[in-house]
């Protein structure tokens, strides 16, 4: 197991490029940007990886509080495991205290579960980065319930939020947010405990 010193990356999976910022599929970038503003920082382009990165501290003051590396992987989804081991191995970050944040349709819209390792349940930046690492580093799924009618997979992710969604989208990013923080200061099954829906 880590010890409690080593830092955290806290990865938002998502595609990069403004066409895709309010697509379904983006909602991992949209809790590292809730992030990356909650700690106080920007994000700059990493050096090692094709990501932009984001390094604070996050949590109380004292033993709780953890060393992160938030980061948005620049190389659209089905690559994430290439710029995200190339941070990992930078920054020394055991497999176990990587979190990735992600859509999830086989979960209505807005539910979360938190998880560490499994499947990738047809994700492709999951499985990407299982390719690339294993699978035993934290899931943060945020649901985004199955596409209606016969309508594909790819077409259901790759759209905005829909206006009755986008109501609630900003409390729920919050609600996503705040699950990554309670991970980080007070382990998994609380975190599940309070959180998973």
């Amino acid at each position: 197991m880590s010890d409690a010193t080593e830092p955290w990356l806290i990865v938002g999976l998502g595609n990069p490029g403004p066409e895709y910022a309010g697509n379904r599929h983006n909602v991992g970038f949209m809790v590292a940007d809730l992030l990356a503003e909650r700690i106080g920082g920007k994000f700059k382009r990493a050096q090692k990886a094709q990501a932009q990165v984001m390094e604070g501290r996050m949590g109380p003051p004292g033993p709780a509080n953890r060393r992160v590396i938030l980061a948005k992987p620049m190389s659209y989804m089905n690559l994430s495991g290439g710029p995200v081991t190339a941070l990992r191995d930078f920054y020394k970050v055991p497999t176990d205290h990587v979190v990735a944040i992600h859509d999830e349709l086989d979960i209505d819209y807005g539910a979360l579960r938190l998880k560490l390792g499994g499947g990738d349940n047809g994700h492709n930046g999951l499985k990407s980065m299982t390719k690339a690492m294993g699978a035993d580093y934290h899931r943060v799924r945020f649901g985004i319930g199955r596409p209606p009618g016969r309508m594909q997979v790819a077409d259901f992710v790759l759209k905005d939020f829909s206006s009755t969604e986008r109501k609630e989208l900003a409390y729920l990013v919050d609600r996503a947010a705040d699950s990554v923080e309670c991970l980080l200061a007070e382990g998994l099954e609380r975190a599940q405990s309070a959180y998973n829906s």
